[in-house]
């Protein structure tokens, strides 16, 4: 029998919880009670530093959400004409797709910052909010690419010459036929990469956009209690993303549901 060849990946993005886990002190559940466990603790035995500062962070929740959802947004749609276009027949629509795809994946998202909003702003003076947003979008337009194409990819090419047959031409079979079957595969590492960039929103502090580290920093230049102050950013980043984590899941599950056994 021939060896069985086994891709492992590891990212940063969540471990989505397996919606047939129906196991209820499982890794998520135990994580998520413990984070809130430990939050109304905290604020209970310390309100005068712990219940202020949940208090203050709450606008710079808003913001990372405010970031996060308009860079995905962007990013989704960037993510699928990358991955088309690396599935592309046309060379130069190919080595364009690859060629974003090489350069922004080559290049850490905090010089990205930097650079389109203090190199770029040598030329042109860019709101730091849209700055955030643009890099963010940029950056993990390339990583939605890779999950798209792979994604288009993993597609029968029966579908594709059964569509063909039926007299759809090839953008019809692609959004008719093919993403549709395909997002089933795509939902979970886009979930992963909307989680991820929820995370990586922390790094928008340094252009001065008020989100929860940034508040966080704020609060800790004024009051000197860093270690209070980066416990809550910490537990409240955990309880945001184990949220989603689960939302994903939920969502997987839904579309998976007639594979149930």
């Amino acid at each position: 029998m021939a060896d069985k060849k086994v891709r492992i990946e590891i990212t940063d993005g969540m471990l989505i919880p397996d919606h047939k886990d129906r196991n209820f002190f499982n890794a998520w559940t135990i994580s998520f009670i413990g984070a809130i466990g430990m939050i109304i603790y905290l604020c209970a035995t310390k309100p005068d530093v712990y219940w202020r500062l949940l208090q203050y962070l709450p606008d710079g929740i808003a913001v990372t959400f405010k970031v996060t959802v308009l860079s995905i947004l962007c990013s989704i749609p960037l993510g699928l004409l990358t991955g088309l276009g690396r599935l592309s027949r046309n060379k130069v629509i190919n080595t364009i797709a690859s060629t974003y795809v090489e350069v922004v994946r080559g290049i850490p998202l905090l010089v990205q910052l930097f650079y389109i909003y203090y190199a770029l702003g040598r030329f042109l003076q860019v709101p730091s909010m849209v700055a955030a947003v643009i890099a963010m979008s940029v950056c993990y337009g390339a990583y939605m690419g890779e999950v798209f194409r792979a994604g288009i990819d993993s597609i029968d090419k029966g579908q594709t010459e059964a569509s063909r047959s039926l007299g759809f031409n090839r953008a019809q079979t692609m959004f008719l036929v093919i993403l549709p079957q395909a997002w089933r595969t795509i939902l979970p590492p886009v979930g992963n990469e909307f989680i991820a960039m929820l995370k990586d929103t922390s790094l928008v502090s340094i252009l001065a956009v008020a989100d929860v580290l940034r508040r966080g920093r704020e609060f800790a230049a004024e009051s000197f209690l860093y270690f209070e102050t980066y416990t809550m950013v910490a537990l409240i980043y955990l309880v945001i993303t184990l949220l989603l984590s689960k939302g994903v899941s939920i969502m997987e599950a839904r579309l998976n549901y007639y594979d149930r056994d």
